[in-house]
C-alpha cells in the first residue's frame, strides 16, 4: 500500500524522521510510539500536509509531490487535536471538504447523523467542546472515496458511545476496501479493533513489530 524510501524530515537543525526504507501493506495498521517520537509528523507527511525529502508512494503510483488533487482524494486525515477557524460552522467545513473530496449528499447526511454532528451543525466552531470537534474531524475524514484514512489518536476525547460508533465505522469502511493507519500510543486492540500489522516509531525511524 505505502512505499517510503530515504524519507527525511527536519525542523531546523533537528532531524525528526530518517526512514531509509519502509513498506506498509494494505489493511488496518497501528502506528505506535511515545509522544514526540514523530508518529504525527509521519501521518502529516503521508497526508500531504507538510513538506519532506525522499519518496512516498501510495499503491506505487500516487505521491504527495505528484498529482496533488488525485492524492488528496485518495488520502484522508484527521488530527489528534483538530483546530479549525472559530467563526466557521461544522456545515461550512463539511461542505468545503465534501466538494473537494467528491462526496455525495447521501454520504454527507449519513456521516453527520451517525457521528451526531447534526445537533451543532450550524453553530460556530469556537463554541464546540473537544468531543464535538473530534466528531467533526472524524466526519471530515470519512468523506469521499479514500483509499487510505489516517486517524491520529482516533479515540481521544470520545465518549463510550462514540468509540463504539467509530469502531463500527472503521470496520465497515475496511470491508469496502478502505485502508487505515491508526496513529496512537494506545493499544488499538483495547478498543476492539482488528489490526493487520503494527509499526513502531522510535529513534527517528519506523520498523515493523
Amino acid at each position: 500500500m505505502l512505499f517510503v524510501e530515504n524519507l527525511v524530515k527536519r525542523y531546523g537543525e533537528k532531524t525528526i524522521l530518517h526512514i531509509p526504507h519502509l513498506e506498509i501493506p494494505e489493511g488496518t495498521i497501528h502506528l505506535k510510539g511515545i509522544n514526540g517520537s514523530g508518529k504525527s509528523t509521519f501521518s502529516r507527511i503521508v497526508a500531504g500536509l507538510i513538506p519532506y525529502q525522499g519518496v512516498v508512494l501510495l499503491h506505487n503510483k500516487l505521491s504527495p509531490d505528484g498529482d496533488k488533487v488525485a492524492y488528496r482524494k485518495a488520502v484522508n486525515h484527521a488530527e489528534s487535536e483538530p483546530n479549525y477557524p472559530e467563526f466557521l460552522s461544522a456545515n461550512d467545513l463539511i461542505q468545503f471538504v465534501a466538494k473537494a473530496k467528491g462526496a455525495s449528499s447521501i454520504q454527507i447526511q449519513s456521516l453527520q447523523e451517525l457521528l451526531g454532528v447534526n445537533s451543532y451543525l450550524y453553530d460556530p466552531v469556537g463554541t464546540y467542546s473537544s468531543g464535538m470537534l473530534k466528531r467533526l474531524s472524524l466526519c471530515l475524514a470519512f468523506l469521499g472515496n479514500p483509499s487510505l484514512i489516517l486517524l491520529d489518536e482516533p479515540f481521544n476525547t470520545l465518549d463510550v458511545s462514540a468509540i463504539a460508533l467509530l469502531k463500527d465505522l472503521i470496520e465497515e469502511s475496511h470491508t469496502k476496501g478502505v485502508n487505515f493507519i491508526l496513529v496512537s500510543h494506545q493499544d488499538m486492540r483495547d478498543f476492539g479493533i482488528t489490526i493487520s500489522a503494527t509499526y513502531l516509531v522510535d529513534h527517528q525511524t519506523i520498523t515493523a513489530i
